[in-house]
């Protein structure tokens, strides 16, 4: 079954249902990252064994804990402080890597009612503020179930295709390349809100886990209804104002600065690869 045609009429019917069946339902689900990548790099200048070691420093430090909180039609996403919440960086061999991941503090805010978003995020310094409408994905519900901690819940598909640039070391300008997206998802009907993860919405039950791009996200704890502290939805309001396609271009140039700094030669020092999509 697919979530497709007249997609925006039937998300406005389920989040009307969902908000129905839990009105006044309130709730914060905490959620763990973990992520799988490849890292490569000229065998001349790293052993195997050195890129294996740098990898696996990687993937623990990238390892990310997070909030989510909701009403029936609002959410806030943010990640949970910590002493190792910053850059990712790894050595072996006198080479160092090091991955930034971004600020800690960052809010997602999201109003399924209307359609809106509103997120913070900087490049190389700036403070932007993303306010649009939220992009609907093309659910399929596969009928598949699993138990994720006390909760039955369902999966859900969906794949798309976007535009991504990418940049070597060698190259003189930003390469227009194609990427599909594949989206794994789990939801719990037994908790009626259309609210996920990140920019993940819009299944009729709240989705506690999604795998997308090498990248899982698990729900491992929910309260709902908490009484002691009452669920506060806030609205961020950090940086530039800017739309989903002003803030992409930002990116892009920021990409460019990047791509003049670093540029150069094949084979002349280490090599690296960045790529910038949706």
């Amino acid at each position: 079954m697919k979530i497709k045609h007249l997609f925006a009429s039937v998300l406005l019917l389920a989040v009307s249902f969902s908000t129905s069946m839990a009105q006044g339902l309130t709730g914060r689900a905490y959620y763990k990252s973990s992520s799988s990548f490849k890292f490569e790099m000229d065998s001349s200048q790293m052993a195997p064994e050195q890129m294996a070691e740098i990898q696996a420093q990687l993937k623990k430090q990238m390892e990310r804990e997070y909030v989510l909180s909701f009403t029936p039609i609002e959410s806030n996403w943010k990640q949970v402080e910590s002493l190792g919440g910053g850059p990712a960086t790894a050595s072996s061999g006198g080479m160092q890597i090091v991955i930034n991941q971004g600020s800690q503090d960052r809010v997602l805010y999201k109003n399924i009612a209307d359609q809106t978003f509103e997120q913070e995020q900087d490049v190389m310094g700036k403070e932007f503020l993303i306010k649009d409408a939220l992009e609907p994905a093309e659910w399929e519900l596969t009928g598949e179930t699993n138990k994720i901690g006390d909760y039955t819940a369902q999966k859900a598909t969906y794949s798309r295709i976007v535009d991504s640039q990418r940049f070597s070391t060698g190259m003189t300008e930003m390469e227009n390349v194609k990427d599909t997206i594949q989206v794994t998802a789990w939801f719990t009907p037994d908790i009626p809100v259309p609210h996920g993860p990140e920019n993940f919405f819009g299944l009729p039950g709240l989705i506690l886990e999604v795998q997308n791009s090498g990248r899982t996200l698990i729900c491992q704890k929910i309260e709902l209804n908490p009484s002691a502290e009452p669920v506060a939805i806030v609205r961020p309001k950090r940086g530039k104002e800017v739309t989903r396609e002003e803030f992409r271009a930002i990116q892009e140039e920021g990409m460019k600065q990047m791509m003049n700094r670093y540029q150069g030669k094949p084979g002349e020092g280490n090599q690296f690869t960045i790529r910038i999509g949706n």
